[in-house]
């Protein structure tokens, strides 16, 4: 069994008409632990719908979606699939609450009934894990966006959680910030194998996972590695959605008649390539 599994998962968001828009139209996806996936698509293809649905924000109109073998739509599952799955939104201002950033961290295990020796081991993990533990003193006000979103990942890991799905995390950052918070996940990912979902704009950043799923209108379009995924520009390009930057140069060099590898997706590879 894997670790999430959704099954003709779909969603319906009423209207003011009393007709239902389809949101997520007969979804089916699994994630195996310890997974590192991006997802992508143009505004409105379902990716934000289907994040909320993994840990049971949202529940589905009909079809399945089970966390760790726990179908969200059991009541008695809500706060297990919470703690099992941590979610981090594109603004961290909104999911900030604390006056001071240890005090946010301890946030959710405090409100989980964690003992306050507990808490503290999970905080001080947590912080060093995000590499914030410098500023556990410090105003959320008083840091960086980047520093920010990792605080709020840290939010997220003191509650042990062995997911973490990110809805475009770096779009309010500038490239700085970007960097701080992929690093972090791609770290964390590394070092302690939690299952990473993470929603993107950014094609640099799809290709630093293991695994790309593309949406469009609500469906599961494209399923595969980056290169599998990057090296079809005219198919992504159709979708309304760009590729990273070296893939990009490749396949217009390509068209020009410069003979380079189908499957190049980073700087490094075209520097490579070109070389050669």
């Amino acid at each position: 069994m894997a670790f999430i599994e959704i099954e003709d998962l779909c969603f319906a968001y009423p209207s003011e008409r009393d007709e239902r828009r389809m949101a997520l139209d007969h979804v089916n996806l699994s994630v195996e632990e310890g997974e590192f996936i991006a997802v992508l698509g143009t505004n409105g293809s379902g990716k934000s719908t289907l994040a909320k649905h993994l840990n049971a924000i949202l529940l589905p109109t009909s079809g399945v979606c089970r966390v760790a073998g726990m179908d969200t739509r059991d009541g008695a599952h809500l706060w297990d699939v919470r703690q099992t799955v941590g979610m981090v939104f594109q603004n961290p201002d909104n999911q900030i609450i604390a006056a001071i950033v240890e005090d946010d961290v301890a946030f959710g295990p405090e409100n989980l009934g964690v003992p306050s020796d507990e808490i503290r081991r999970c905080v001080n993990e947590a912080l060093t894990a995000v590499g914030m533990t410098a500023f556990q003193g410090f105003a959320p006000h008083l840091l960086s966006g980047g520093q920010k979103q990792r605080v709020a990942i840290a939010g997220t890991l003191a509650m042990r959680t062995k997911c973490l799905v990110l809805d475009e995390p770096t779009a309010m950052l500038d490239p700085v910030g970007r960097k701080e918070v992929l690093d972090t996940v791609r770290r964390l990912h590394r070092e302690s194998g939690i299952t990473v979902i993470y929603i993107t704009h950014f094609m640099e950043e799809a290709a630093a996972a293991q695994r790309v799923v593309v949406m469009e209108g609500g469906k599961v379009v494209e399923d595969g590695s980056p290169k599998e995924i990057f090296c079809r520009v005219d198919a992504m390009r159709k979708r309304g959605l760009d590729v990273p930057l070296a893939a990009e140069i490749a396949w217009r060099l390509r068209k020009q008649g410069i003979r380079l590898p189908e499957d190049i997706v980073t700087d490094e590879e075209l520097a490579v390539a070109l070389c050669r």
